[in-house]
């Protein structure tokens, strides 16, 4: 794990493809020998990063969302991946486009086996945002029936803003997110 911390700027720096297991050690400061005391490949460092990210990740969800009242704006934190332009997070979104470059042109049967475990992850937290929201009158009980379209949009979105320049991420998810609660949101019928 600490071998991991250590090259996680290195991976931003360098990218996935580039990273060696030679500069891996050197900035961890240890010997190569010994990166493969812990690690098969360089691949199984940059798990370790990505599992380390999304832990931290999902620390900061469930912290936010404890403290969100409305389960919309919930739904938008889920979208803070794709909507935050910070330096930090471009890092971070660099890197998973440089993984995704990855994954997608070499058939990576690891990487995929690994989306599928990050997959589950974060359709359990959507299913749990979206279940409190039902258990609280906010939505209706079909609204259980969107989780996995939620989860194509923001893969989607993801995709837009790698690969457009002028896309704007941040209204059409918006819009998207606004009109989903125009159908799924318990209406007053007062």
């Amino acid at each position: 794990r600490e071998i991991a911390i250590s090259c996680k700027d290195l991976i931003f720096e360098v990218g996935i493809r580039k990273l060696t297991v030679a500069q891996a050690a050197k900035t961890a400061g240890i010997g190569k020998g010994t990166i493969y005391e812990y690690f098969e490949n360089k691949y199984d460092i940059v798990f370790e990063i990505i599992n380390i990210s999304i832990e931290e990740y999902h620390q900061e969800f469930l912290k936010v969302i404890k403290n969100t009242k409305s389960t919309k704006e919930k739904i938008y934190y889920f979208f803070k991946f794709v909507l935050d332009d910070s330096d930090e997070n471009m890092k971070q979104f660099n890197a998973y486009k440089d993984y995704l470059s990855i994954v997608l042109s070499d058939d990576n049967q690891l990487m995929k086996k690994y989306n599928d475990t990050c997959h589950i992850f974060f359709k359990e937290q959507l299913e749990n945002v979206i279940n409190e929201g039902i258990k609280s009158n906010e939505l209706i009980p079909q609204a259980k029936n969107f989780i996995d379209g939620l989860l194509v949009f923001e893969k989607g979105l993801v995709l837009q803003k790698m690969t457009q320049e002028n896309f704007d991420v941040l209204n059409i998810c918006k819009r998207f997110i606004d009109n989903l609660f125009n159908l799924i949101e318990v209406k007053d019928d007062k």
